[in-house]
């Protein structure tokens, strides 16, 4: 018989080993920044082009490599960290399995340029799909520069596998923060299609978190600190107060490597109970200082994975830890972020204690205006963002309901000004109102955004904080926000809101915004005209406990159910319950 079994070509199982580590271009971004990181470089400067398809390059000041020591990087398993298999159970660096700068050159074009100090000339190296193309002496920096360009060249269906530019970058975002925040002495810089997304200098931690996402958590980051035997834990965590949809500033850290766990998140999570709502996610950027033998890192090849011998104890000390922060949080003083330390203040016994003052307006009617629309009140945007200015026009465009004359013969009647009763096809009919307006806005909606959108121009452009993550999905998306009605500009950490549809008020933008941003969706396959278009109809809605006119009623049940799908809303929930005779007759048995 003849024989099966054989080894594979050197390309191919680097282009297999590829599939694990280089999976997107943020994993060669992650490898990359963690080699300058372990090469002792104080300054990093990322640059990219298309979100990694074109260009991943890193430019650092680290020690830099020998000529003999370039040309063994790219070789499978060749490293310096590691010498036998219990060296694996203290390796504090970050990467040491040396299959990276194989895996990434195996798929990609690959070049690098570095020098060591006091040595006059460096080396530099050419790859293409694993194979060395060239190498000579060059003039360049002490340091190292690599640059990976036409990422899966070679292998065509993991490119066609990658998401759009704006989730790709994204990603590319997630693991740049991340290394950012586990080193703050190190100077980062982030540059974007020749746009600097990140210049972030030299830092504590708390400057490092206000830096990266914005001064929206200014004054609302408590310190955390506990150590005991088996750990040391100290971090920030954010009050209560701003607490997310969206699981996004949750970081954990251990020896300085990010990790993912929901072990822990759930210590927190619990450390929390009862100080927020159900489903709110609260903040935190938490490290954890761990023997190196007590724990197991090499258990997944991103090694954002860990075991834990102890973590039945890290468990409890870290819940512990976090919930007497929380516990102090009401006397520990806004953080100046310009110092590395904070002071608690102490109670002055001799100083007065002053009684405060209770301001009542007898005027105020909360039932004057049920809807919500036109109030003179501030709201404050939920997700992401927090509401910065908003000055209103002279009158909210309304979102009307009738738009044309009504045709829909049966009667309608409002149920405790949140749900329409009729009856249709012989059947009773509960309905939503909240939902069925969903529905009938995100059609609405879908079909402007392949015609011309009307917009409206703002008199006082709305101004909301964003941090440099989230104006970045932004302006990847701009054209999608013009084509539904919207005008942007940008100012460092603030977005300015120009014009909007004419659909929607000029109070839904912030938190359309934020939904838009915070949405898991995205990784749905769906289009972002149709996420878009949900979060407008659904601040856009009518409200449940909005009284409406017969008129009104009448022509959102005909709009209702002129809809091709009137069964769902865009969110997939139920718009209405049909009850027939026979349902109704056992009910009243």
């Amino acid at each position: 018989m003849n024989d099966v079994i054989h080894l594979l070509p050197d390309h191919v199982a680097n282009q297999i080993a590829a599939g694990e580590v280089v999976q997107r271009p943020s994993s060669v971004v992650k490898e990359l920044l963690e080699n300058a990181i372990d090469a002792g470089a104080t300054k990093i400067h990322l640059v990219v082009k298309e979100a990694g398809r074109q260009l991943i390059q890193v430019i650092d000041n680290g020690r830099g490599m020998s000529v003999k020591d370039a040309r063994m990087a790219f070789e499978r398993h060749a490293t310096s960290k590691i010498r036998t298999t219990e060296d694996i159970f203290h390796i504090l660096t970050k990467g040491f399995r040396g299959e990276a700068l194989a895996s990434i050159a195996a798929v990609a074009h690959v070049e690098l340029k570095t020098r060591q100090e006091g040595i006059d000339l460096g080396t530099a190296i050419q790859i293409n799909g694993g194979k060395i193309k060239n190498q000579e002496p060059v003039v360049t920096p002490k340091g190292t520069i690599i640059s990976v360009s036409n990422l899966f060249y070679n292998v065509p269906a993991r490119r066609n596998f990658l998401k759009s530019n704006a989730v790709e970058f994204r990603h590319i975002i997630d693991e740049f923060q991340r290394v950012a925040l586990a080193h703050e002495h190190i100077s980062f810089q982030l540059t974007h299609n020749d746009n600097d997304v990140f210049q972030l200098a030299e830092a504590n931690l708390a400057q490092r978190v206000l830096h990266i996402f914005g001064r929206k958590l200014e004054g609302q980051l408590v310190p955390v600190g506990e150590e005991t035997d088996v750990a040391k834990i100290n971090g920030l965590i954010g009050k209560p107060d701003v607490a997310k949809k969206s699981r996004g500033e949750q970081f954990f850290f251990v020896n300085q490597r990010f990790v993912k766990s929901g072990y822990l998140h759930k210590a927190v999570q619990s450390a929390f109970e009862s100080l927020i709502s159900e489903g709110l996610h609260p903040s935190y950027f938490i490290f954890l200082t761990i023997n190196p033998e007590k724990i197991d890192i090499n258990i997944h090849p991103t090694k954002t994975e860990i075991k834990f011998e102890e973590e039945a104890i890290i468990y409890a000390q870290l819940r512990a830890a976090v919930k007497h922060a929380l516990g102090q949080y009401q006397v520990t003083p806004t953080l100046d972020f310009d110092r590395p330390t904070w002071d608690v203040p102490t109670l002055n016994r001799k100083k007065e204690i002053k009684t405060p003052e209770i301001k009542v307006d007898k005027s105020y009617n909360p039932f004057k205006n049920p809807s919500g629309y036109g109030s003179s009140s501030t709201p404050k945007a939920g997700g992401s963002f927090s509401y910065y200015k908003l000055e209103e026009e002279s009158e909210p465009i309304q979102n009307q309901i009738i738009e044309s004359g009504i045709n829909f013969k049966r009667e309608v009647l409002q149920w405790h000004q949140s749900f329409l009763v009729t009856e249709f096809q012989d059947d009773l009919v509960l309905i939503d109102q909240h939902r069925a307006h969903q529905a009938v806005l995100y059609e609405r909606f879908i079909k402007k955004t392949k015609g011309n959108s009307l917009s409206q121009q703002l008199l006082f452009p709305i101004e909301v904080h964003a941090d440099s993550k989230e104006i970045s999905i932004l302006l990847e998306t701009e054209q999608l926000w013009i084509s539904f009605g919207f005008d942007f500009s940008f100012e460092k950490d603030l977005i300015i809101v120009n014009a909007i549809p004419a659909d929607i008020t000029a109070e839904m933008v912030p938190s359309v915004i934020s939904e838009f941003l915070a949405s898991d969706y995205r990784e749905d396959g769906l289009k972002y005209e149709e996420i878009l278009a949900r979060f407008m109809a659904k601040f856009a809605a009518v409200k449940k406990g909005t009284a409406m006119s017969t008129e009104e009623s009448k022509h959102l049940v005909q709009q209702l159910f002129e809809l091709e799908q009137f069964n769902y809303t865009p969110f997939g929930k139920k718009i209405y319950r049909k009850i027939d005779l026979a349902e109704t007759l056992r009910m009243l048995d």
